[in-house]
């Protein structure tokens, strides 16, 4: 999806193609006729035709490959999330900085023009008050269920399993850990890193604070015994040293949907999604103020915005600490739900405090 984004721009041409399962390779072809194809990334990174590289691994990957382009000299898109664990963050910023190469994550809120309409008119104002509460959800997204086609039941002669896992554990063929590895916390972070990296980066674009003090978090597999090891129900709470908390509440059990920050300050509350922003005033009997968002995908916003930085060699919005800080974020509340505690968290030196 976002390799036609880039496409959309006449001055894009996709030159090479990289997967480790040669159909998907063939079926991206057809997006791109004439691209070479690759089945390591390191690979692709000797070809000389390459400018940009756009990685939509999955997230085991991000870092290593990321930071393996930036050190060839290429300017990279990633999508969220960053990074895996909260350990890769700086090496990834380091990369990014050393070889002076932009570096922009996939959380494209931070160009949807709504969203930058709502910061300028309410969070640049100052127009909520003192925000003590920033709630979020993301309930019922559908990519954390998918179920491995038939043809995959075994694996492909034509797809690297090895390559696949990469810096992970050896184990055997899994259609589902190939095919849903959203799933499984090896692979990936779940539903936190998924989706609340998107929602806790707005927090930090609207408030200004991007390193929390301590995290909780509690939730399970409670519905979909399928053997995912990512929780299907989760809520995280973290705390900020400018004396606010955040939460994050998802579920993939039927019966709710629905996607949306709110904002809660002691002048109002500013409610958002990526259709529409709502105001409402504190005052008894005030009307809410309803702005909808253009109907149109905003990740070629994000897009555009990186292709001009690639341009003037500027940082992006969602620059590669931006994206470690709300990766960072993500993987706190994850930590605190697999270590069953409260973690404190010290933000000059960005680590976690022993008990």
């Amino acid at each position: 999806h976002v390799m036609r984004l880039f496409q959309k721009d006449t001055r894009v041409q996709v030159t090479a193609l990289c997967d480790v399962y040669a159909d998907m390779l063939d079926k991206t072809l057809q997006a791109a006729p004439g691209a070479k194809t690759f089945t390591d990334h390191r690979k692709l990174l000797e070809y000389k035709e390459l400018d940009i590289v756009l990685n939509a691994t999955p997230d085991h990957w991000h870092a290593q490959t990321t930071i393996d382009a930036l050190k060839a000299g290429k300017d990279v898109y990633v999508e969220k999330p960053l990074t895996l664990t909260i350990e890769e963050g700086p090496e990834v910023v380091k990369a990014a900085r050393v070889n002076e190469r932009v570096c922009q994550v996939g959380m494209q809120q931070r160009s949807g023009p709504h969203y930058l309409r709502a910061k300028e008119e309410y969070f640049d104002t100052g127009r909520l008050g003192k925000v003590t509460l920033a709630r979020t959800w993301w309930h019922g997204n559908t990519y954390h269920l998918r179920r491995a086609p038939d043809y995959l039941r075994q694996q492909p002669s034509n797809l690297d399993w090895a390559r696949f896992l990469g810096p992970l554990k050896w184990r055997d063929w899994d259609p589902q850990q190939y095919w849903n590895w959203r799933a499984y916390l090896d692979f990936g972070g779940g539903q936190v890193t998924d989706l609340f990296t998107h929602w806790i980066d707005v927090v930090h674009m609207f408030l200004g604070q991007e390193i929390p003090i301590s995290a909780v978090a509690a939730g399970g597999v409670y519905y979909y015994k399928d053997g995912r090891t990512a929780p299907d129900t989760i809520n995280v709470l973290l705390e900020y040293p400018g004396e606010f908390t955040a939460t994050f509440e998802a579920t993939l059990a039927p019966g709710v949907r629905g996607a949306a920050v709110e904002i809660c300050g002691t002048e109002g509350r500013l409610w958002i999604s990526r259709e529409r922003y709502e105001f409402h005033p504190a005052e008894k009997g005030a009307k809410p103020v309803v702005v909808e968002a253009e109907p149109y995908d905003f990740t070629l916003d994000h897009v555009k915005d990186f292709l001009e930085c690639v341009r003037t060699r500027q940082r992006p919005r969602g620059d590669v600490l931006i994206g470690h800080r709300s990766a960072q974020a993500s993987h706190l509340g994850n930590i605190a739900y697999v270590e069953k505690r409260r973690l404190r968290f010290d933000p000059v030196r960005e680590q976690i405090l022993p008990l």
